[in-house]
């Protein structure tokens, strides 16, 4: 009877995996399609000096000459790669702090909440390809930002400027408490997703759980920590990796900014590929090292 019953759960964790596989299937064949190729030129482009001339692109040999003129030669390269994962540690982690406390709100009992989801869930559309560029080229809608902005974060930002200025705090740390606050409305925009994805994973969260806590006298406190942080802490992970791939692919990113004028503007394809394959390695190594960090503490459950 233990054989029929463990053919009948390997059967069905088979399945799964199938409906997995087919689920990225579409993913996967437009990569090897339509990625691939542009990936393995833009590899061979880094290691070469790419000349334009009337027959095509002729790439010839330079070695590491790229690299280093990145590394050790361009002034500003380092400086604007270090200052972009800088803000990514801070703007991602306020990112997961707050999708996860809206994604507790939304999921708490209370009348119009359907609508106030619907609501929460406007930050997803806004940061579909069609409307972020109505958001980047319309005047109108630039403008609603920028009374957003200083409507709700300026006064607070200067009030908490004077706060934490009588206080023993460095003056880095207080300087990037308040890029935090005046960036309120570009954190609320990039939070769409991990809020569906932390809102999704605390529905799965059993309710005995919680009434046999309060049965015992846990606190909501008690419990946050007991119950809840546990049972979605690999959302933590899977969240954490997409805001970093999510940040570090936005468009006002200076590194982008900076292959962009070197391939569009400048010419240089093969300084250009250098700087995006640079860009593609800390951007990797990084992922990794979160991967490796916060997969430690994260608890996995059937």
């Amino acid at each position: 009877m233990a054989k029929v019953n463990k053919k009948t759960k390997m059967s069905l964790l088979g399945r799964r995996a199938i409906f997995g596989y087919l689920f990225i299937l579409p993913f996967v064949l437009g990569f090897l399609l339509f990625m691939v190729k542009p990936l393995i030129q833009s590899l061979i482009m880094s290691f070469s000096d790419v000349q334009v001339g009337a027959e095509g692109f002729e790439n010839v040999y330079a070695g590491l000459d790229n690299y280093k003129r990145a590394l050790t030669i361009d002034p500003n390269f380092s400086r604007m790669l270090l200052e972009e994962i800088s803000k990514m540690v801070f703007n991602s982690l306020a990112t997961i702090i707050f999708s996860f406390f809206i994604a507790l709100l939304l999921n708490q009992k209370f009348k119009g909440r359907a609508f106030v989801r619907a609501v929460f869930f406007l930050p997803v559309i806004f940061s579909s390809g069609v409307v972020v560029g109505l958001e980047y080229n319309n005047t109108l809608l630039s403008g609603m930002k920028e009374m957003i902005e200083g409507s709700s974060s300026s006064g607070i930002a200067d009030t908490l400027e004077i706060i934490l200025s009588n206080t023993d705090m460095a003056s880095g740390f207080v300087e990037k408490i308040i890029e935090l606050v005046n960036s309120v409305y570009d954190i609320a925009i990039a939070s769409g997703i991990q809020i569906i994805i932390f809102l999704s994973a605390l529905q799965t969260i059993p309710k005995s759980m919680y009434e046999a806590a309060d049965i015992e006298g846990c606190t909501k406190w008690e419990s946050l920590w007991k119950i809840t942080f546990p049972m979605i802490s690999s959302m933590f992970l899977v969240n954490w990796i997409y805001t970093i791939i999510d940040f570090f692919m936005k468009s006002d990113n200076q590194v982008i900014q900076q292959v962009q004028t070197e391939v569009t503007r400048n010419l240089d394809f093969g300084y250009g590929s250098a700087l995006a394959w640079i860009y593609f390695g800390v951007v990797i190594a990084w992922i990794g090292i979160s991967t490796l960090i916060i997969s430690r503490v994260v608890y996995y459950y059937e």
